[in-house]
């Protein structure tokens, strides 16, 4: 089971990227737990200068955007 975190502050672009992920993974058959981090410093953490963006079991793979269907397939795959 991947772990995925979405790094933002509960914004709606940070909510549409935790939902997108999940029904991708659902589609694909992939089981994934979803968390979202909203804490400042978590997120800082990550190094992360823009949100929502996407870690996977740790690693810091998206920022910046809501990732499009093709790029959360990929990420999942990975």
């Amino acid at each position: 089971m991947k772990k995925i975190e979405v790094l933002g502050t509960g914004c709606k672009k940070c909510v549409t990227t935790a939902e997108q992920i999940e029904a991708v993974a659902g589609e694909l058959g992939i089981e994934v737990e979803v968390e979202k981090v909203t804490d400042p410093a978590a997120i800082m953490g990550y190094k992360v200068m823009s949100t929502p963006a996407v870690a996977i079991d740790g690693t810091l793979v998206h920022s910046g955007s809501v990732p499009n269907r093709e790029r959360i397939e990929s990420l999942l795959k990975g």
